[in-house]
């Protein structure tokens, strides 16, 4: 009787867990997508698994197991592990299971994984944070009113995401429900060709409103195309309003504010939190 270990692939889903016999080092991803196919008593019976289902986790981020390139890379990243290698596995056309039904613990949307860290904004000196620990002032003579409001702030401050937008890679972009559309500073819009260097007061933006066009936004590893205007907002070079969170479907947690997750990809977002000051070191609140 053969006494070699068999090669075990972890599978987890949005409900269940399961054990797969299947050797990356061998088995190709078609096979797994057959094999998932095939295996009974799962919500997914009957379906064909495929591209957009599988997931796998490494270097903390969430990577797509979509094709042989894909699968290479997976197949690289394990190489010399000593763990059963994991993947999660979601049906993309199927809604996550409410607060209210079981959600399995072991899937990685619904892991609390968050770590507390504390960054540096480059743009007017402000900190950003991701944690929700408060932070309180240790100046004496500060009224308690003002230590309050600030300890409030710089334990909530606004959600920031970073991406690009058109050519333009790297943009902090604040992720605010309040605005309706995707907007760009004028300041960035001049500085990067969005509107031209010339333009004169009473165009592009100062007699109202103004759509520069439709432009391409990637966050994470999608890229979605939204209506963008011109704004007046010095703070933020790009705001992501509603129709950026509804086309995404953007979920965020009223608990822990770091917490993202698009559903049109299962994505979650590297998030922070940023603390605006003004030059007196008074805070700036973002409505």
């Amino acid at each position: 009787m053969s006494s070699d270990k068999p090669s075990i692939l972890s599978v987890h889903t949005p409900s269940s867990s399961l054990a797969l016999v299947h050797s990356i080092a061998t088995d190709t991803l078609t096979m797994l997508f057959d094999m998932l196919s095939r295996k009974r008593n799962t919500e997914f019976y009957g379906k064909r698994v495929g591209p957009g289902w599988l997931k796998y986790e490494w270097s903390g981020s969430v990577w797509n197991l979509d094709d042989d390139s894909d699968y290479s890379i997976f197949r690289w990243r394990q190489n010399g592990g000593t763990d059963s290698p994991t993947i999660h596995l979601r049906d993309p056309s199927e809604p996550l299971p409410s607060q209210s039904s079981y959600r399995n613990p072991s899937f990685y949307l619904f892991r609390d994984e968050h770590i507390g860290l504390v960054h540096h904004d480059t743009r007017d000196g402000s900190p950003s944070v991701r944690s929700k620990k408060k932070r309180s002032s240790s100046h004496d003579g500060v009224p308690k009113h003002k230590k309050e409001f600030e300890d409030f702030h710089m334990s909530n401050g606004v959600r920031t995401i970073t991406g690009t937008i058109g050519p333009v890679r790297n943009v902090r972009m604040l992720l605010k429900t309040g605005y309706r559309h995707v907007y760009i500073s004028r300041k960035f819009a001049t500085r990067h060709g969005f509107i031209p260097q010339d333009a004169a007061p009473g165009q592009y933006g100062y007699s109202g409103l103004i759509n520069i066009g439709k432009w391409p936004i990637t966050v994470g590893k999608t890229k979605t195309t939204h209506a963008v205007y011109l704004s007046e907002e010095s703070h933020f070079d790009v705001v992501l309003g509603r129709s950026f969170m509804e086309k995404r479907q953007v979920k965020t947690d009223p608990i822990d504010p770091t917490d993202i997750v698009c559903l049109d990809t299962g994505e979650k977002l590297d998030c922070e939190l940023v603390i605006l000051k003004d030059g007196k070191g008074d805070l700036v609140t973002v409505t």
